[in-house]
Formats: C-alpha cells, structure tokens, sequence
C-alpha cells in the first residue's frame, strides 16, 4: 500500500457559505484512481463528500472532475500519475469549469452541457419517408463520423474549453463535436441547413479560439476542436457560405496572405476579411480603428510595416505545400487504424468525407 492526499474542493451552494478545501489521507496502491480514494475518503472519514461516478471504466463520463487544475476522469487517472503532478504531495481535486456546482464534485450538466447538445438538434433528419427497415449505408461511409460518434459526453471539453470563459453562448466544443455527427451523417439531409445555422451564430463554429484545451483533455480522442474544423471546412468548402461572422471571408484572406507572403500580414487581413466595398465591411474596420491606433502608440505598428510588408524567405515552399494540399482532398482521420498487424505498424487511414464534392 502507498499513501496519497487528496485536497478536494468543498462546496453546498444553497447553503451560502464559502467553497473550501479538506484534505484527506488515502491509502491505496498507485495503480488505483483518484475515484478509489475519493471512495475511499467517503466511506471512511466523511461520508458526506459528493462525487458522480457509475460504470468505473471509463465509459459512462459521470465522474468527470479537475485533477490538478485540469479535466478529467477520476476513474480513468492513476493515483500515482496524479501525485507526480501534484504541488505539495497533494492531489487537488475539484468539480469542472463552467458549469454551475451542485455539490463538492458534482456540477449542473443540464444547465450546460446538455442544453447546448440540444441546440444542435441531435437526431438524424433524413429526407423523404423512412424505409420499412433500417437504413442502409456502405461501412466505409460512415468512417469519417467515428471520431465524433466516440464522445462519452462528460462534460471535461466544454469544462476546460476557454472560449467558454470568455463567451458562456458559444456552443462549445462537445454539441460541435456532435453536430459534426450528423452534418457528416450521409443519411442526413439537412446539412446545408445545419451548416448555415452554425456558421450564422456568433457563438457558433467560429467562436472557437483554437486553444487546444479541448483536443488535450479529451478522454476518448474525439477531439473536438477537429470536429469544429471539419463543420468550418464543409461549411466555406462544400456550400461557401459567406456568414455574417465574417468566418468564410477571414479563412480565405488568412490562407490567400499567407500564400502568397509566407507569413501573416494583419493589417491586409483585417482589410481583406471584412472587405472594404461591403457597408458591413466599412463599420466593421471603422469599430477596429481604436485598435490599430493602439498598435501605433504601442509600436507594434510604424508607418513602414502600416505600408509595406515583407515575404519570408522562400516563400516559394510555401506555395508549393499549398499547390499539393490542394490536389489532395483526402482528410487524415487519425482515430481510424488499419487492420491487421501490431499497432506499431498500423497506418492510420485516409478517410474522405462521404459526400460527393467533400
């Protein structure tokens, strides 16, 4: 047996009294979880302590908590992984971000989590009237939505997503994960329509920041901000839909700098995204003045750069990475492996969106 600290973050909202933290002894072996000890503590010092947990493998997502400041599963992280991490010896535990605390570790998903999965109306919505069975569709289709068909929905994206934080109305990375779901469903006969909806809210699929919290904390590689990618991808690609976020016109002014500069020109960017000949346009660069003057007074702008602005050297290369991703269509789906043979020495395969024009 090893001994481990737990400093669990306690907390009774309706109580009004202030959050706090007790610390409790476990004594359990390091391959065991932070879940076993936080049991452990419940059974034997206090049995009050209030944690959601089920199936302990890692399949249900209840006991979604932070463990050392970020999500995860508490039956799924090793007591002795977690000390390693640990400041002071002590395994901090405490309920996830950006959801309303019930009790200790328990957090309110419904208010949430599972509002925003029913924002994306998450059911199929085939055309025409349902066969006399089931639908039928070529395995190989289907590939490219198992990535997103693997979430577990406990909550640790949407707690360590930061576009969150900032924004709490952005859909947040699991509904988008599960929008993809059924955007790339071939059954699906509203995508286009999915699509547009997503593309026209500002708290939609281009809220996201790319911080990558999401992607890192995911317990089952769904990673939801590819999920996001892929919606914008189809989104500017398949339908060009020029939203009123800007998203498709500041995608295509990023990749048209960067090819032919090799590196990022922010004053062309803001021109070219919100497009200087647009009435939205002209408000929308006349709202940015404030912080182009602020650049100045700070000297990350001068007269020159405001001007001109340089390539990078060998650009050249550049451009040839942009002439060969654009005759590939083909998207890695890293979630997908080969058949056969030792995991080592799988491929992971090339998996196209199962739609004509994709």
């Amino acid at each position: 047996m090893a001994d481990y600290k737990l400093k669990i973050r306690r907390h009774l909202p309706e109580t009004g009294d202030a959050p706090y933290w007790a610390e409790y002894p476990v004594d359990l072996e390091g391959h065991r979880s932070v879940l076993d000890g936080i049991l452990q503590a419940r059974d034997r010092i206090d049995g009050s302590i209030g944690i959601r947990c089920s199936c302990q493998a890692a399949i249900c997502g209840s006991c979604g908590v932070r463990v050392n400041g970020q999500a995860r599963l508490a039956c799924n992280t090793k007591l002795s992984e977690a000390a390693a991490k640990a400041k002071d010896g002590a395994i901090v535990v405490e309920p996830m971000g950006n959801m309303p605390i019930l009790k200790d570790l328990i957090v309110n998903m419904d208010a949430v989590h599972w509002k925003k999965v029913q924002r994306i109306v998450p059911w199929l919505l085939p055309a025409g009237d349902p066969p006399e069975r089931e639908y039928v569709v070529p395995a190989e289709s289907m590939i490219d939505i198992t990535q997103s068909m693997a979430c577990i929905h406990c909550g640790a994206c949407v707690s360590d997503c930061l576009s969150m934080e900032v924004d709490p109305l952005f859909i947040g990375p699991a509904a988008l994960a599960k929008a993809y779901r059924f955007v790339g469903d071939p059954r699906d006969s509203q995508d286009e329509e999915r699509l547009r909806d997503l593309a026209e809210d500002p708290h939609g699929i281009y809220d996201c920041t790319h911080c990558f919290s999401c992607v890192e904390v995911c317990p089952k590689g769904v990673a939801p901000m590819d999920q996001i990618m892929r919606l914008r991808r189809r989104a500017t690609r398949d339908f060009e839909i020029n939203d009123q976020n800007n998203g498709r016109r500041h995608e295509h002014a990023f990749t048209s700098i960067i090819r032919k500069k090799g590196i990022l020109d922010e004053r062309k960017l803001l021109q070219d995204s919100f497009g200087p000949f647009r009435p939205q346009g002209q408000a929308e660069l006349i709202r940015s003045l404030p912080t182009g003057l602020r650049g100045f007074a700070r000297g990350k702008i001068t007269p020159k750069t405001a001007l001109f602005h340089h390539k990078l050297p060998g650009v050249e290369n550049v451009q040839r990475i942009y002439d060969h991703a654009e005759q590939h269509h083909e998207e890695l789906n890293l979630y997908i492996v080969g058949e056969g043979g030792d995991t080592d020495e799988k491929e992971p395969a090339m998996a196209e969106t199962p739609r004509e024009g994709s």
